[in-house]
């Protein structure tokens, strides 16, 4: 009998919530052009790598290009021909866009918002030009539920980053493959594969409540080790007689 490496079973347990999410949510059609947005992190990289892998199964085909979106006016240094030689040898096109944003705007939305936003633009255009009609991006279960957390502590809402979003004023689909993989399985894999780190100098990431959010949700689940569960099921299971 064949002994499994822990690599192996690394590997088929992302696979299969990868597969999951991508049956459970209607995620991917036969013929679909996918565009990766590459951020050059770990989740990025790892949804390039999942998603070359499913690239090679006959039914249904797809195909996947990556794009790597630089902002000049944020001192984020990537490694492009990393990137580049990383996809390549997966059998993915990779693309490299550059954008910038006006940090001086008066309308009162924060550098993160704006840089974000600007990245985002860039990638549906560059879905546009490679004729891709959903945009793929690395958000795994663990952000879902984060952005969950930040919405109604900081927003008053009860929303997050849906699994498949179609969007109003883009004729894109956004989709998370990762939906359903743990950040704990993809830093696993990204140690087990040895990707490179990106450097990162943005002025302005200290900015960002998702740290303390992050550490409240390990808290969770410190007191409930199945509380990542019960607040993903929480968002299926919302009963309006209860609420105000």
């Amino acid at each position: 009998m064949a002994k499994f490496t822990e690599e192996d079973k690394l590997m088929r347990r992302i696979g299969q919530r990868f597969n999951k999410g991508v049956v459970k949510y209607r995620l991917i059609d036969d013929d679909d052009k996918i565009l990766v947005g590459l951020s050059g992190g770990k989740d990025s990289l790892a949804l390039v790598e999942v998603l070359a892998a499913r690239q090679k199964i006959f039914k249904p085909k797809i195909e996947v290009v990556a794009c790597h979106v630089s902002v000049e006016n944020v001192p984020y240094q990537s490694d492009i021909e990393y990137l580049r030689e990383f996809c390549e040898s997966r059998g993915v096109k990779f693309v490299h866009k550059t954008t910038r944003f006006d940090e001086d705007t008066k309308d009162g939305r924060g550098p993160c918002f704006l840089c974000a936003w600007n990245r985002r633009k860039t990638l549906f255009k560059a879905a546009e030009e490679q004729g891709c009609t959903k945009l793929a991006l690395g958000h795994h279960k663990d952000d879902i539920l984060e952005t969950l957390l930040m919405n109604q502590i900081f927003q008053g809402a009860y929303a997050t980053m849906p699994p498949v979003l179609k969007m109003a004023k883009f004729d894109m689909t956004i989709i998370r493959p990762l939906a359903l993989v743990r950040e704990a399985e993809i830093e696993a894999l990204a140690e087990e594969h040895e990707y490179k780190k990106q450097i990162k100098n943005c002025p302005h990431e200290k900015v960002s409540n998702r740290p303390q959010v992050r550490e409240i949700l390990k808290r969770m689940e410190e007191l409930n080790p199945n509380a990542a569960s019960s607040l993903w099921g929480a968002m299926g299971n919302v009963q309006k007689e209860y609420l105000v």
